[in-house]
């Protein structure tokens, strides 16, 4: 049930960014933009229609605010690939945009799949006007100077602080740089269903915390064919992890009792959430 309603999820928001993507032709700019959104688990925008559908959001509305976030996290991908940030080679199982082009067409893409992300937004198709600027408000605070990029600069601070930072400071961190994109999409859901973001927001919160554990775990334990990507980079340069922090055992802990949290978060909304809670458990069971 979890993997078809993921499966069906995917190939919506795929055909809807072909679509949409479609306008700008096929210059190097727009061939960069296309390839920087395919593939992927799509978690984020899959948050948006799961919790859209809640209340009864059409999937044709919802899918604005799913593909935005989606072109965000690929921007921030992009840019995060870089020499001058993480340096890798390789995204998705692919050669990242820096590699397959240049440095210079890979700023310029994630810089286009950023914008592309609000002109989404702004779509009348996306909704009334109240919530549009509620969506494209709570996406910039998301993505920007107090959420998404605040991590990346926070995170690039630490490897020149002289010291490992202590397991508060790497949650604030986290919180940032991976959980506010994950929170994001919960709260538009509760915009579009003019709902309380409350319950959702909690619930958020947690797998996104769990998102970042399992990740950790699985750059010590994962399998790089699987994953897509290089591993154990952290753990090379040093840096301070959950599981360097917690410990392997530690750290499985941690991210199972957040799942226990998310899932208890969602009792308002009954059977309606059993996806939701199954995207939890997902959550901290991928292999990539």
């Amino acid at each position: 049930m979890f993997q078809d309603a993921l499966g069906q999820a995917q190939d919506a928001i795929a055909s809807f960014l072909t679509q949409e993507l479609a306008r700008y032709g096929d210059d190097r700019l727009a061939e960069g933009m296309r390839y920087a959104t395919e593939g992927g688990k799509r978690l984020r925008g899959f948050l948006v229609l799961e919790t859209a559908g809640l209340f009864d959001v059409p999937q044709a509305q919802a899918l604005h605010a799913a593909a935005a976030v989606e072109c965000v996290h690929a921007y921030s991908l992009v840019h995060d690939d870089l020499p001058c940030m993480d340096d890798d080679d390789l995204r998705r199982g692919r050669p990242t945009v820096h590699r397959k082009w240049d440095e210079a067409t890979a700023v310029l893409v994630g810089d286009a799949l950023q914008t592309f992300a609000f002109e989404l937004l702004t779509d009348p198709a996306a909704g009334d006007a109240e919530q549009r600027i509620a969506l494209v408000s709570g996406l910039a605070r998301a993505s920007g100077a107090e959420g998404m990029v605040l991590g990346q600069a926070q995170d690039i601070a630490a490897e020149t602080a002289g010291r490992q930072l202590d397991l508060d400071e790497i949650t604030v961190l986290q919180r940032n740089k991976t959980g506010r994109l994950i929170e994001w999409p919960a709260e538009a859901g509760a915009i579009l269903g003019r709902a309380d973001p409350g319950p959702l927001g909690t619930y958020a919160r947690a797998i996104g915390l769990a998102f970042q554990i399992a990740d950790d775990i699985l750059d010590v334990t994962g399998d790089s064919e699987k994953a897509g990507k290089a591993l154990r980079k952290d753990a090379e340069a040093g840096k301070a992890t959950f599981v360097s922090l917690l410990g392997l055992d530690g750290a499985r802990d941690r991210e199972k009792a957040l799942v226990e949290e998310a899932c208890e978060a969602l009792a308002p909304y009954g059977d309606r959430s059993q996806t939701l809670q199954a995207l939890a458990r997902y959550i901290i069971a991928r292999e990539m």
